[in-house]
């Protein structure tokens, strides 16, 4: 209730304040005494919420057509939260609401991950199986229009709720691609999205599972997909491949969860506050690994963002896994979302940095794979963001050791050998056949080195 109370106190202030005739228009509007003002001890606070008085009434009296008031508020809080980071938003109650459909596991629209930067929406991941996947829409992608209408001037919010609609109902995004001189346009059908954030399969005797985001299926999706593996394959499996690319992270409690899911012990997060009574640990429950200490590979790139990064960290830090691919994304901050009164929806608001039980702050840098192999023999120009540090207002990477994963003595001899690129020959990436997923191939010859050694020295 703290960050809740704190909030109001603030928002009276703001309506509050009344001396100058636009001021005092703007708090009998919403309804509040000036009194308030008059209490007010600090100046230079008071003049700059004066300020925005100023500007409000200006607003409303000299734009070129008519605003809402509720516009002009709404605009003005998110403008304050986006303006901090690149994480912290307004949601209004509509898109609270559909916040929480997702988180569950279900919505409509197109199936995409995304986020702000610089006035375009940049895709963080597509989820698997939906329009737009299908689409060939990809990570990095940035969305310049909706329908032939530039995205430059609408929030976040305002731009997903265009991209969602009636199922069937088509859409075409003008997208831009590094590498591709010209933006792309890609039309596709909204659908209503119903989310299998968990997929398996067997791959030899190598149980391989894949994790598209963290919801509230999530740690039940592993553990049924444990068991499906197991029970398939006879109780003969020898290993498990962990696939966290684009996957952009989700609910805290579920990295914590599907840690969990393989660590018997130890700490698996800590989050610390700007208030030390906000900060948290979590630590694993004996008794659970599903898979019983069985050798373990985690996937992971560019794309693999929060809770993955949590998930890889803790599983990094105690060697319980090694990581095969390319450095994440960097997001080491928690997001809370503060639901406000009256229906006026929620804010997401940064309240946290989280470390890796090693005491890691990933902000900015990243969780570097043990084994590093990159995806395509594509040199990375960086002509767009890919990473947290590359966009703007990020928070800064603070009070952690702020070192990368010691390298590892206990990797089989095979890892050496295994090439950071496909070969000039490898087949097209195409998602319905993993022969093509050169990333996928590279995990699945270091798991069965590192089963082969675990079998040599049980000898």
């Amino acid at each position: 209730m703290k960050l809740r109370n704190a909030l109001l106190l603030g928002a009276t202030f703001l309506a509050g304040i009344a001396c100058a005739p636009e001021m005092a228009r703007l708090a009998h509007h919403f309804g509040i005494s000036s009194a308030f003002a008059e209490d007010a001890d600090n100046a230079d606070t008071y003049r700059l919420l004066s300020l925005f008085g100023d500007v409000f009434e200006r607003v409303r009296a000299d734009y070129v057509e008519p605003v809402a008031d509720r516009e002009l508020v709404e605009n003005s809080i998110n403008g304050m939260l986006t303006g901090l980071d690149p994480h912290s938003s307004y949601m209004n109650a509509k898109a609270f609401q559909d916040m929480q459909v997702q988180t569950r596991g279900e919505f409509g629209g197109l199936g995409l991950e995304v986020t702000q930067d610089n006035g375009f929406i940049k895709v963080i991941s597509p989820i698997d199986d939906t329009p737009a996947a299908r689409a060939g829409v990809k990570a990095g992608d940035f969305i310049l229009a909706l329908d032939g209408k530039s995205v430059q001037g609408l929030s976040l919010n305002d731009a997903v709720d265009k991209m969602r609609g009636p199922p069937n109902s088509k859409i075409t995004l003008t997208i831009k691609r590094e590498g591709v001189e010209k933006p792309i346009e890609v039309s596709m059908k909204r659908e209503i999205i119903h989310i299998q954030v968990v997929r398996s399969s067997l791959e030899g005797d190598i149980g391989y599972i894949r994790l598209s985001q963290f919801t509230e299926q999530s740690d039940s999706g592993i553990r049924q997909a444990v068991q499906k593996l197991q029970a398939q394959a006879g109780g003969r499996i020898k290993g498990f491949i962990l696939d966290l690319r684009n996957n952009p992270g989700g609910l805290l409690d579920q990295a914590v969860a599907v840690s969990n899911d393989f660590l018997n012990h130890g700490e698996i997060v800590s989050t610390r506050a700007r208030h030390p009574d906000d900060s948290q640990r979590w630590d694993a429950k004996s008794g659970g690994d599903l898979t019983n200490g069985l050798p373990l590979v985690v996937l992971i790139n560019n794309g693999s963002a929060s809770a993955s990064e949590i998930v890889s960290g803790a599983l990094q830090d105690d060697r319980r896994a090694v990581l095969l691919g390319t450095r994440s994304f960097g997001k080491g901050s928690v997001q809370t979302v503060i639901p406000l009164p009256g229906n006026n929806g929620a804010i997401r608001l940064t309240t946290a940095r989280y470390y890796t039980p090693s005491g890691r702050s990933i902000q900015g840098l990243g969780i570097t794979p043990d084994v590093e192999v990159h995806e395509s023999r594509e040199t990375n120009t960086a002509l767009l963001p890919e990473r947290e540090a590359d966009l703007n207002h990020t928070i800064t990477n603070s009070g952690g050791t702020a070192q990368a994963a010691p390298p590892r003595s206990d990797l089989p001899p095979l890892a050496k050998e295994i090439p950071p690129r496909p070969p000039a020959n490898w087949p097209a990436f195409d998602a319905a056949k993993p022969d093509t997923d050169f990333q996928l191939q590279q995990g699945l010859k270091l798991i069965n080195a590192m089963v082969a050694t675990k079998r040599a020295s049980a000898d």
